[in-house]
């Protein structure tokens, strides 16, 4: 009987791990499947008609924004930008997709973003212009 008490110890560790980790496992069936976060316009803080890009993850850390369609270099009047920190989310809350490019004067793009929408980027680049797609 030795080996069922090490089998019934091991299965008690296992469930008290799991726990303290978060990782409880699912009882009469197959785990559920994790949820995706849900990205809101409230989560990035971006005032409704500007495109906004921040210097932090999930519009965290400094907020540049700006409601004209159009800027041939955002250092002009972005701290962080001009700080040379990368851009690492953006919120287009303009009523047309935007593009971005890496370079001033609509050079380089590196990708868009459409009406309504953002999200994190890869933030290995910045933002240095931008105008309607």
């Amino acid at each position: 009987m030795r080996g069922m008490s090490a089998i019934r110890s091991f299965a008690v560790a296992s469930v008290a791990l799991a726990t303290t980790f978060g990782a409880v496992p699912a009882v009469g069936g197959a785990p559920a499947a994790p949820t995706a976060p849900a990205r809101t316009a409230a989560a990035y803080n971006c005032t409704p008609g500007y495109f906004c890009i921040y210097s932090g993850w999930k519009g965290s850390g400094t907020r540049c924004q700006w409601k004209q369609k159009q800027k041939a270099n955002t250092a002009d009047d972005c701290s962080f930008i001009r700080r040379g920190q990368n851009v690492r989310s953006v919120w287009n809350s303009t009523g047309h997709r935007v593009q971005y490019y890496k370079s001033t004067n609509y050079k380089n793009r590196v990708g868009s973003t459409p009406a309504g929408a953002g999200g994190n980027l890869m933030g290995t680049y910045q933002i240095r212009s931008f105008k309607p797609q």
